[in-house]
């Protein structure tokens, strides 16, 4: 419950960013929340199995630059405060996102 919380979380988060919204414009919210619902949850060691799109495919066409992905993270900050999450709980889930950074920006 508590990776569906920072999903949800990341959502509204998103949803009061002018800039990063806009790579947001076209996307199902409930199909991506699910998404990334189960990949965080992978990513965190739990049961869950991510079977969407490697980070290439979903992102490519978006160019998000590093000033971006940098705001994104930032959002996942906010939305993981938000859910009461422990910094070094955080900490061990955005060491474990980092290595997908180069996956993301510029495609």
């Amino acid at each position: 419950s508590g990776i569906e919380q920072i999903a949800g979380n990341f959502i509204t988060e998103i949803g009061y960013d002018q800039t990063i919204i806009e790579h947001f414009k076209e996307t199902n919210l409930e199909r991506f929340h699910e998404q990334l619902s189960l990949h965080l949850c992978e990513i965190s060691g739990g049961p869950c199995q991510y079977e969407g799109d490697d980070m290439v495919t979903v992102h490519t066409g978006m160019n998000i630059n590093e000033s971006e992905f940098n705001q994104t993270v930032d959002l996942l900050i906010n939305a993981m405060n938000r859910s009461g999450i422990p910094h070094r709980t955080q900490n061990k889930l955005l060491s474990r996102l980092a290595p997908m950074r180069e996956t993301i920006i510029y495609q």
